[in-house]
């Protein structure tokens, strides 16, 4: 009822832009280049959780990014569905996900909702992940790529907040809580999946996503996916920290990657925002 009311709503009154209050506008030509006016770029935070896909966001998740997640997600700012949507879609394809699935013969890109906790759906009235991968999928189909949401995760064990949890407490708060629904495993196989949520932080949640996934891929064609034990290197070679003089280790002291884990078949993530500090081309 709630999200039926603020949809009503925002169609008939004037609304001022989510992200900066410039008047009778929802998103302003400056905020819309703050969202997705930038080439996606690979994000991975330090430390990497052990199995994190291959992520790549829109935008450093500061100043109006910030401000248009968070009155989309906690404040019911429906109408930015759409606007989140094709900034969500522009990652997918800017990835080279969506090139590979509607030219490479692996079928429908699956933009495959990281699942929120039903608490917090509760709470706000929508699914605003869900939403925005709704939106994605409409807007990869419109730009010729066929797409479509795959919501085949859920919760299998309550979870507490995230808010507020280091990095250690946030792994541990997830480990094991997500599966794949019945007959989903199958849905997994019929095209090229891309996990996706709003944002990426420790990247907890993704790494917990991608277990369940690769576990019900596992199940369904009894092939192994290659995880490491320390911090992944899917879909490129290993980094060098350079940040507090280790320039001559690897990170975490990882071992290197197997010759057979490329870009290709690599597990893939989309999220619109990420700390300016995970962003690869900021880092020494």
């Amino acid at each position: 009822m709630r999200g039926w009311w603020q949809d009503l709503t925002d169609l008939v009154l004037p609304a001022d832009c989510a992200g900066c209050g410039a008047p009778r506008t929802a998103l302003c030509p400056r905020c819309r280049v703050a969202l997705y006016g930038h080439a996606p770029r690979r994000v991975r935070p330090v430390p990497e959780p052990a199995g994190l896909p291959v992520v790549h966001a829109a935008a450093p998740y500061a100043g109006e990014v910030r401000t248009l997640l968070l009155a989309h997600k906690e404040r019911g700012a429906l109408a930015l569905a759409g606007a989140l949507g094709a900034a969500l879609a522009g990652v997918a394809g800017g990835a080279g996900v969506s090139g590979r699935a509607g030219a490479g013969g692996v079928g429908t890109v699956l933009l495959v909702p990281v699942p929120s906790a039903r608490w917090a759906v509760r709470a706000r009235g929508h699914d605003p992940v869900r939403r925005m991968a709704l939106a994605a999928a409409g807007e990869l189909r419109r730009t010729g790529t066929p797409a479509r949401v795959a919501a085949v995760l859920r919760q299998r064990r309550p979870v507490a907040d995230q808010a507020g949890l280091d990095a250690r407490r946030r792994l541990a708060n997830l480990a094991g809580a997500l599966e794949v629904t019945a007959g989903g495993g199958r849905l997994l196989g019929t095209g090229q999946v891309v996990l996706v949520d709003d944002l990426i932080t420790t990247g907890a949640s993704l790494a917990e996503a991608a277990r369940a996934v690769r576990e019900a891929t596992q199940e369904r064609t009894g092939v192994r996916t290659v995880v490491y034990g320390a911090v992944t290197r899917e879909g490129r070679d290993e980094r060098r920290t350079g940040a507090r003089g280790e320039s001559r280790n690897w990170v975490h002291g990882a071992p290197e990657k197997a010759a057979g884990n490329t870009d290709r078949h690599a597990l893939h993530a989309a999220v619109i925002a990420a700390p300016r500090d995970s962003f690869e081309m900021n880092r020494n």
